[in-house]
C-alpha cells in the first residue's frame, strides 16, 4: 500500500536537507580557512627564518663592524736566520779570522747568500780590514786614509815598485807563483801591491797629467777609493823571458793561467773585460784581488764577474761627485 505525504511534510523535508547542506558547506569553508591560515603562518615563518640567517651572515655597518668582528690575523714569512747567531761564526768574527767566518757559515756560497739576504748583520762590506770588503767609486775606504796591519814583502817574485801585501795575501800569491812555475807556464812578476793613501794621491795625479781626468778615472782610482790601499791587491806582469808590461799580461800564458786558476789560491780578477758599466774601470787582467779560498771558490763556481754583483750591490760606474 503506497503512502502519500502531504505537501506540508514534503516542504519540511526539503527545508531540512537545505539546512544540512548549508551546515556542511560552512564546515568545509572553516576547515579550508584554517588550512590556509596554517600555510600562511608557515610561509611567514620561513621568510623570517631566512631574514634571521641573512642578518647573522651580513656584517653590521659603521662602527659596529669593528666591535662585532675579530681582529684580522696577518701572517708573514719567517725571517731568514742570521748566520751571526751561530756561536762558531760569532767567535770567528770576534777573532778577526775571515776564512773561519766563511767556513763556519757553511762555505762561500752560503755566506754570500746570507749577506745578500741581510741575514749577516755581523758582516760589514765596508770594513777595510776584512777580505770581503767592497771598495769602488761609490764606496770609499773608511777611514779614508786606512792603513792595513801585517804588511810583509812578497818573496819569490820579480818585483818592481811596491812588492808589499798583507801577510795572508802575500802567502797566497807566493803559492800561486810557485804553482805557475811547476805547471811550466812561465813566471809572474809583481809591479805594485800595497799603496798608501799618499802614494795613491801621487799615482792618480800622474795619470791625470798624462791623459786627463776622464781617462784617469777609468784606469786609476782616486785617493781613498783604491783597492791597493787594502793591502790585498796586486798588479802582475809576465816574466818568462824578461818581464813585460801590464798590458802584456792578459794575452800571455801566465795571464791566461791566472784567469783560469787564480781562484784556487783565493784570488779573483777584479776588473774583467765588458764590465766597465758596473765597476767603472777598463779591463785589467793583471789586477788581482784576494778574497780567500772559500769566497774565491764560490765566486768562480757561481760564474760571477764583479764583486758588486756577487754581493748584490749597485753598479758604481762613476764617482758621486
Amino acid at each position: 500500500m503506497t503512502s502519500t505525504a502531504s505537501p506540508e511534510t514534503l516542504s519540511t523535508r526539503r527545508a531540512t536537507r537545505a539546512a544540512s547542506e548549508r551546515l556542511r558547506r560552512r564546515r568545509l569553508f572553516a576547515v579550508g580557512a584554517v588550512l590556509a591560515l596554517l600555510v600562511g603562518v608557515l610561509w611567514v615563518s620561513a621568510l623570517l627564518g631566512g631574514a634571521r640567517e641573512t642578518t647573522a651572515v651580513a656584517p653590521p655597518a659603521g662602527p659596529a663592524l669593528a666591535q662585532s668582528l675579530p681582529a684580522p690575523q696577518f701572517t708573514t714569512a719567517a725571517a731568514a736566520p742570521s748566520i751571526c747567531d751561530d756561536p762558531a761564526v760569532a767567535a770567528a768574527v770576534a777573532a778577526g779570522d775571515d776564512e773561519a767566518v766563511v767556513v763556519a757559515a757553511g762555505g762561500g756560497t752560503v755566506f754570500r747568500e746570507a749577506v745578500v739576504a741581510g741575514a749577516a748583520p755581523c758582516v760589514s762590506l765596508s770594513d777595510p780590514a776584512r777580505r770581503w770588503v767592497v771598495v769602488n767609486k761609490q764606496r770609499p775606504l773608511d777611514p779614508i786614509e786606512y792603513e792595513p796591519q801585517n804588511l810583509v814583502d812578497v818573496k819569490g817574485l820579480t818585483t818592481f815598485n811596491a812588492g808589499i801585501l798583507r801577510q795572508d795575501a802575500a802567502e797566497a800569491l807566493q803559492a800561486m807563483a810557485a804553482a805557475i812555475e811547476q805547471a811550466d807556464v812561465g813566471e809572474i812578476g809583481q809591479l805594485s801591491g800595497y799603496r798608501s793613501y799618499g802614494t795613491q794621491v801621487t799615482t792618480y795625479q800622474e795619470n791625470v797629467a798624462r791623459g786627463g781626468q776622464a781617462e784617469a778615472d777609468v784606469s786609476s782610482a782616486r785617493p781613498g777609493f783604491s783597492e791597493h790601499q787594502l793591502g790585498i791587491t796586486m798588479d802582475l806582469m809576465p816574466c818568462s823571458n824578461g818581464c813585460g808590461t801590464l798590458d802584456d799580461f792578459g794575452a800571455s800564458p801566465e795571464g791566461q793561467w791566472v784567469a783560469e786558476n787564480s781562484w784556487q789560491f783565493g784570488f779573483i780578477v777584479r776588473y774583467e773585460e765588458g764590465y766597465t758599466p758596473i765597476t767603472g774601470y777598463e779591463a785589467e787582467p793583471w789586477h788581482l784581488r784576494y778574497l780567500g779560498p772559500e769566497l774565491a771558490r764560490a765566486y768562480h763556481a757561481g760564474g760571477w764577474h764583479t764583486l758588486e754583483e756577487f754581493f748584490g750591490l749597485p753598479a758604481a760606474p762613476d764617482y758621486a761627485g
